[in-house]
């Protein structure tokens, strides 16, 4: 069977993605966080991170976290210690009951529908979010909505493969048959984790998705790779002036 073809038969339409995307993580949430840790070697931790630290959130400032699964991102951003009040939203009730804490507050939500107003957040985070959504540009402009002038939009995502790259062949070996076969072994859904393999495949190259940043009004954006490519952070400042931090 040819690669687009076994893709074909992975991967839901447009039209049936966000049920099947909201489906498939209600069924994978109790193992979510070890799957994490056991395909990335444990780097998801410095990523996010390293994502937090874009988001240069002011000292008591506000972070929202989109897409936020079990809350290691908002958690996150509460435990630096500087005052922040972090917010977790997704779409999966699941997800948020399997990683419910106290120290953030989490929401039942949908990523193109926030239900924040304008103007509310010093940043915006999403970890893994945007290649699950069909209206990428639509995500991005939500999320720069809600975020106060002068503040930043950040987005840490898997990558496709580069090509050309020596180590393209071994990244597609490792994503299209060792997480499905370790997804299956640890979640018992190896078709949850054929799908997420083949939906980075399928997804935007950074810069691509740099430019539809840019195409919703945010400036100065930029991304940092991380694992030889695999991985991305993606920084955008929405237009207007930071309130003083004074």
């Amino acid at each position: 069977m040819s690669q687009s073809l076994r893709q074909a038969t992975i991967l839901p339409t447009d039209q049936e993605k966000p049920r099947y995307v909201n489906a498939m993580f209600a069924r994978i949430a109790p193992t979510y966080d070890v799957m994490n840790r056991l395909m990335t070697g444990g780097q998801d931790r410095r990523w996010r991170r390293d994502a937090l630290a874009y988001c240069q959130v002011p000292v008591g400032g506000r972070l929202l976290d989109v897409g936020t699964g079990t809350g290691d991102l908002a958690r996150g951003a509460e435990a630096l210690g500087r005052g922040v009040a972090a917010v977790g939203v997704d779409f999966t009730y699941e997800m948020l009951a399997a990683g419910q804490r106290p120290q953030a507050g989490f929401v039942q939500g949908d990523t193109l529908h926030l239900p924040f107003a304008d103007n509310t957040f010093d940043a915006v985070v999403s970890g893994f979010l945007v290649r699950n959504v069909v209206d990428r540009r639509g995500v991005l402009r939500e999320h720069a909505r809600v975020t106060k002038p002068g503040g930043r939009v950040v987005c840490l995502e898997t990558t496709p493969p580069p090509r050309g790259n020596l180590l393209g062949p071994l990244f597609q070996f490792y994503f299209l048959r060792v997480i499905p076969w370790l997804g299956g072994l640890v979640s018992g859904d190896a078709e949850a984790y054929a799908y997420l393999p083949h939906s980075t495949l399928n997804f935007a190259a950074p810069v691509e998705l740099a430019q539809h940043m840019e195409q919703v009004g945010l400036r100065d954006v930029f991304y940092v790779p991380r694992m030889f490519g695999a991985v991305a952070i993606h920084v955008g400042t929405k237009a207007g002036t930071k309130p003083d931090q004074g």
